[in-house]
C-alpha cells in the first residue's frame, strides 16, 4: 500500500474512533474526563491526516506526527483501562473519591461519569480499552506510512 493510502487509513481510522465516541454519547453514555482527553489527539491526527495528503512533501514527518498522536491517546486510553479496572489510581477529579464543584442544586446539570466507572463493555473491554487496541494499531499504520 501506497504512503498516502495508509495515512489516509489511519487518519480515516481516528475519524472513525472520535465518531463512535460522539455516537455513543448522543445514544445516551455521556463521556468521563480521561474519555474526552482520548478525544483531542484523534482531532489532532485527522487534520495530520489531511495535511499530509494535501502536502506531499512532508508525508513522512507528518506520519511521525500522526503516530505520536496515536500513541498519546492510546496511552491515555491505557491508563484509563487501568484506572477503570482498579490498577492505579486515577485523577482525584474524576474518580470515586473525587469532590464534586458547582451549583448541586441546579437541575440543569449534565450528568456526571466517574473515570473509574465502566459505562459501557463488549467481551469484557471498555471504550478506553477499545480505543487503546485500536490507536495502537493505527499508531502502527502511521509507522509504517513514515517507512515507506
Amino acid at each position: 500500500m501506497t504512503k498516502p493510502k495508509l495515512i489516509a487509513l489511519a487518519a480515516f481510522g481516528s475519524f472513525a474512533l472520535l465518531a463512535g465516541a460522539f455516537m455513543f454519547q448522543f445514544m445516551g453514555y455521556p463521556p468521563c474526563k480521561m474519555c474526552l482527553w482520548q478525544r483531542y489527539p484523534h482531532a489532532v491526527v485527522i487534520v495530520i491526516g489531511i495535511l499530509a495528503v494535501l502536502l506531499g512533501r512532508l508525508q513522512t514527518q507528518l506520519a511521525i506526527l500522526g503516530a505520536i498522536a496515536a500513541l498519546i491517546t492510546g496511552g491515555i486510553g491505557l491508563y484509563h483501562t487501568g484506572v477503570e479496572r482498579d490498577w492505579w489510581e486515577g485523577p482525584t477529579s474524576c474518580t470515586g473519591g473525587g469532590a464534586l464543584s458547582g451549583d448541586l442544586l441546579s437541575t440543569d446539570i449534565a450528568p456526571i461519569v466517574m473515570c473509574d466507572d465502566v459505562v459501557w463493555s463488549l467481551l469484557g473491554l471498555s471504550m478506553a480499552s477499545y480505543n487503546a487496541l485500536i490507536s495502537f494499531g493505527l499508531a502502527a499504520i502511521w509507522i509504517a506510512a513514515a517507512r515507506r
